[in-house]
């Protein structure tokens, strides 16, 4: 069969037969090997049908059957025509929803969908998202825009013409355009990826394009600070007030591995205290939605009293702005942010002083322990060769 032609053929719904002895008529319209069944609402004996002809044959025939049979079948091919000149993709729903005189089902784009998606997103901004996770997929709208402009001279793109090379097009023009590492075009086909799935479920999507893909592997370097780095900072004083509260809260989270969301948010209601008298900080990693439970370390509660359990606010931005000054004035030739504290606590604090990958997936809030190794097993496997090293020597 050729799948660019329309093929219609008229069945009896055999299963229904009135009281008169009447059957409906159904119509069966098939394309691109598609099929849409609809009753016409017209009636007849199935004694007088004939099938292979599509005809029927009734002695005195007042209604002229045949007739009107005709007339649908020549004013489906008619919408057919209009619909082969004037609609570039179409199926078989479509011819029938013309045919019925209502207005076709529009394709999708990917920024239709997209748009849909971060709408969707937005009311549910401090329930099920953060700010923060919406600004991500904001910026990765903004790119993919600028990518279909800039690749296909389109304002959209249909999102069943989407196709692997799509994806590789566009990893291409963040890398060299938009001079990306790496790392950062795999975060952001991840938010493609999800608004890909996210057409699937609403059903504006049948075949995944990003199937086959695979990112490019990147070995991600861990930042952090030593057991003489961070000995270097805690004992730094600072002349600057500013400086000196933003120390404080690099090495609070150096003792926690508490992220900028948890951090910031911290309050006595966080606090808690065990039958022992230890103090834990019991809060819900916003990143996960993972409920963690962190004991609080003499150095983290030290600093919480220095400033009475009401730690100083500062934006991320301005943050890590600070932290760059710190890092010159202690002289660290590496390039502070927040996120190093956690680390600072992952790998010096904590997988330092022996403590198990599983307490420390645990401690950290991930949402799997494969999450923990992935980022801190290489790191582990060379100190354990550094001691074995170490030992032989001493041998």
């Amino acid at each position: 069969m050729n799948n660019q032609k329309l093929n219609i053929l008229f069945v009896l719904n055999k299963r229904r037969i009135n009281k008169k002895g009447m059957c409906t008529i159904l119509c069966r319209l098939t394309f691109r090997k598609q099929r849409k069944e609809f009753a016409t609402g017209l009636f007849v004996n199935p004694d007088y049908w004939n099938s292979k002809k599509q005809k029927a044959f009734i002695p005195n025939d007042k209604e002229n059957l045949n007739n009107q049979l005709s007339l649908i079948k020549n004013k489906i091919n008619q919408v057919f025509l209009y619909l082969r000149v004037n609609e570039k993709n179409f199926d078989v729903e479509d011819v029938y929803l013309k045919y019925k005189g209502k207005e076709t089902k529009k394709e999708k784009t990917i920024l239709e969908t997209f748009k849909l998606h971060n709408e969707r997103m937005k009311k549910q901004i401090g329930y099920t998202y953060e700010k923060g996770t919406l600004r991500k997929y904001v910026q990765t709208f903004n790119h993919l825009k600028e990518f279909i402009k800039s690749k296909y001279k389109r304002s959209d793109f249909l999102l069943n013409n989407i196709r692997l090379k799509f994806i590789e097009d566009f990893s291409l023009y963040l890398l060299v355009e938009k001079n990306m590492k790496q790392t950062t075009v795999n975060r952001t086909n991840r938010y493609l990826r999800k608004i890909i799935k996210f057409a699937i479920s609403e059903e504006f999507l049948v075949v995944d394009p990003f199937q086959n893909y695979k990112p490019k592997k990147v070995n991600t370097k861990i930042i952090y600070l030593s057991a003489d780095e961070l000995n270097l900072i805690e004992k730094h004083t600072f002349c600057q007030n500013k400086l000196q509260e933003v120390c404080d809260l690099f090495i609070f989270c150096c003792y926690t591995g508490l992220a900028y969301q948890e951090m910031t948010s911290l309050t006595t209601l966080n606090i808690k205290s065990d039958s022992k008298g230890n103090f834990w900080i019991e809060i819900t990693r916003k990143k996960t939605g993972k409920e963690i439970y962190i004991p609080l370390l003499p150095r983290a509660m030290e600093i919480l009293k220095m400033y009475d359990y009401d730690l100083p606010e500062f934006s991320n931005q301005k943050f890590n702005s600070y932290l760059k000054e710190i890092a010159d004035i202690v002289g660290i030739n590496k390039r502070l942010t927040h996120h190093i504290a956690r680390k600072t606590f992952a790998t010096t604090v904590l997988l330092g002083n022996n403590v198990s990958m599983e307490v420390v997936s645990e401690l950290l809030g991930h949402s799997s322990l494969q999450v923990t190794q992935k980022y801190y097993a290489k790191l582990l496997k060379s100190r354990i060769n550094n001691e074995l090293k170490h030992l032989k020597n001493n041998e």
